[in-house]
């Protein structure tokens, strides 16, 4: 992940575009083009992709540490997230995340955000 540096934190929810919508929605593949703040970014690159499934707090502590080794490693219904670093310009690159976490009953569904922008460096 070398040559793109943290330039501002940002922590927004976003609307992404797919070439070909995910097969599986708890298990996204990078997005074609994400929307922050009404404008559109294409993707020109994909530069790096990494997930998280450590659960953390009192979900961590109510497992087994057999089954917690486990849902960290393939990650368990509802907890997660998925990070991909896009390069969207010569000099523009965001990180971005869906993160699989439902708000409610009523949203079971997961949200995507920025995580923050990056500069060349």
């Amino acid at each position: 992940m070398e040559g793109w540096q943290p330039k501002a934190f940002i922590s927004e929810e976003i609307e992404v575009e797919f070439a070909v919508p995910p097969a599986l929605s708890k298990r996204p593949p990078a997005p074609a083009a994400i929307v922050w703040r009404g404008q559109r970014y294409q993707v020109e690159r994909l530069l790096a992709q990494w997930q998280d499934f450590e659960r953390k707090g009192d979900m961590a502590r109510n497992m087994q540490p057999a089954h917690l080794k486990t849902a960290a490693a393939r990650g368990s219904w509802g907890v997660g997230r998925f990070y991909f670093r896009l390069q969207t310009g010569k000099q523009q690159a965001f990180d971005v995340y869906y993160d699989r976490a439902p708000e409610d009953a009523g949203d079971r569904a997961g949200h995507w955000y920025v995580w923050r922008s990056l500069q060349p460096g």
